[in-house]
């Protein structure tokens, strides 16, 4: 009599308790590799934007540097605070870096009668800003331009000789940046304001006499 053969027992394929340990600790590594390429880009990314801001703040540093000396020259000749002077620079030229400046040597936006260049710019009339052509003054260097900038305040416009007294007359640089705006130096509502936050952020109060 034949046997019966026994059925055979399907194999099943189970992983090995040490085999999945390790492909536990393959993945977990894997995923500590791109969390760790992460933190190096992000933290090289950050060295480079520090970098960036201080290659920028000392170049607007170099700037004020450039300036302050013959700013201080003006002030005791025609008693314009530098101060103010400064401020102004980076202002109306933006640190130097507008066409207006960069080109030509006007680092305050002094308007010309006749001559000079004619460039688009930005006035606030009746409550909005508008672009607008104005004619400019050209000058030789900025520090012919600097002191444009000193005798306008003494002689005033051609319409009103004291126009900038009260500017002159101002014994802080918060009253003489108010002054250019009542005075109508600038249309901009928010002038002194700009003018004191960058005499109180770098300190140009420090060039005063």
């Amino acid at each position: 009599m034949a046997r019966r053969r026994k059925p055979r027992r399907k194999k099943t394929h189970r992983i090995k308790l040490p085999a999945l340990i390790w492909l536990i600790i393959l993945a977990m590594g894997l995923s500590i590799g791109v969390v760790g390429c992460q933190l190096i880009a992000q933290r090289s990314a950050d060295v480079d934007t520090v970098a960036q801001h201080s290659d920028d703040t000392a170049q607007k540093q170099a700037f004020i540097d450039n300036l302050a000396p013959y700013a201080q020259e003006l002030q005791q000749v025609y008693g314009v605070m530098p101060s103010i002077t400064l401020a102004q620079a980076i202002l109306e030229s933006d640190w130097g870096n507008s066409t207006l400046a960069s080109k030509y040597h006007n680092l305050f936006g002094i308007k010309a009668g006749s001559g000079g260049v004619v460039l688009t710019t930005q006035e606030y009339l009746n409550g909005k800003w508008h672009t607008v052509n104005g004619r400019f003054a050209v000058y030789a260097s900025d520090q012919e331009s600097m002191k444009a900038h000193a005798l306008l305040f003494v002689n005033g416009t051609q319409w009103n000789a004291k126009q900038y007294a009260e500017v002159l007359a101002a014994t802080t640089y918060q009253q003489a940046a108010t002054a250019l705006k009542t005075d109508g130096y600038a249309t901009d509502p928010d002038y002194p304001s700009k003018l004191v936050k960058l005499i109180q952020e770098w300190k140009l109060d420090q060039y005063d006499q």
